[in-house]
């Protein structure tokens, strides 16, 4: 394994002294959908926003900080992740609370973990981000959406801690967020999220989640090793059209290959690398470049170091 600071002391002796927990050499095939990649050096899980708030203000500036969700949309490379890599997993940032019309959910609430908040608290409006896999946190820094609507539609603030460790709230005007994309600094850390909903009985909130899960069990590979959509769609195109068109539905590389059901989803079929996975997206890359002049862009978020 790695190690930045191989001829001084081990990286997790200079780490803040913090009431979370940190993981060494934790498999990152673990924290992902994939379920490839090499280990992260550390991995750090807040007790709390305090606890987190409290490391960033202390930590030292030269080691690399990364935050990772659900891993539901995230490839990480064989060769691993240098550095801290947060992941907010205590149950500090899985709690909710409702103020009217207004849910505050921790950004490390599983999406579909809303089902039951939602149902109990008969809130409509949010059914949607029900059925995306992931957490909060992750949904709202793609702005994450499906069958019409996306987390701008409903997101009123996030809670952020940034790079210096403040408690921050911003309001959704300043988010940015467009098409799979919003304004988030990297260092900037999602701690919760504001969402406004609308009063519904749950057996029509149960309804509309069943219908849009059928749909997408109907259209989408589930049950499988793979990251949801791996390119975002151009502007007025579809990206499964431009692969399917550019002879591409049926590729493999080693492990990993195209979904028979889906195109625009790469699939882990048991024993393929990360390098795997990456060789296959840029193949596809270069084959509906050639076929098309259109550049397709990564949806799903690479990290780590390439495999030597």
């Amino acid at each position: 394994m790695f190690n930045l600071f191989k001829e001084k002391s081990s990286l997790i002796d200079i780490l803040p002294k913090v009431r979370g927990k940190y993981k060494t050499d934790e498999p990152m095939k673990k924290h992902t959908w994939f379920a490839v990649g090499g280990p992260a050096e550390i991995m750090y899980i807040p007790a709390d926003k305090e606890d987190l708030s409290f490391f960033m203000a202390t930590r030292s500036r030269t080691i690399p900080l990364c935050v990772v969700g659900g891993g539901s949309n995230l490839l990480v490379r064989d060769g691993g992740i240098p550095g801290v890599v947060i992941k907010l997993d205590s149950p500090a940032f899985r709690k909710y609370h409702k103020d009217g019309d207004k849910l505050t959910c921790g950004a490390g609430l599983k999406n579909i973990d809303l089902v039951s908040i939602l149902l109990k608290e008969k809130c409509g409006g949010l059914e949607f981000l029900s059925t995306i896999p992931g957490t909060i946190g992750g949904s709202v820094k793609t702005n994450a959406g499906c069958y019409g609507k996306e987390v701008k539609d409903v997101i009123i603030s996030a809670e952020v801690i940034n790079d210096i460790g403040e408690i921050k709230e911003i309001p959704v005007e300043e988010l940015q967020l467009s098409y799979r994309s919003s304004f988030f600094p990297e260092d900037w850390i999602i701690t919760a999220l504001t969402f406004r909903t609308q009063p519904e009985q749950p057996q029509t909130i149960l309804e509309t989640i069943n219908e849009m899960k059928n749909k997408r069990h109907k259209s989408q590979p589930h049950n499988v090793k793979t990251a949801g959509s791996t390119f975002k769609n151009p502007e007025g195109l579809k990206a499964w059209e431009l692969i399917k068109k550019s002879g591409c539905d049926d590729l493999s590389i080693g492990g990993a290959k195209v979904s028979e059901k889906h195109c625009n989803f790469l699939v882990n079929t048991g024993n393929a690398s990360a390098k795997d996975i990456e060789d296959l997206g840029e193949e596809i890359i270069k084959r509906v470049k050639e076929h098309t002049a259109i550049n397709l862009e990564w949806e799903v978020k690479r990290l780590g170091i390439k495999a030597e």
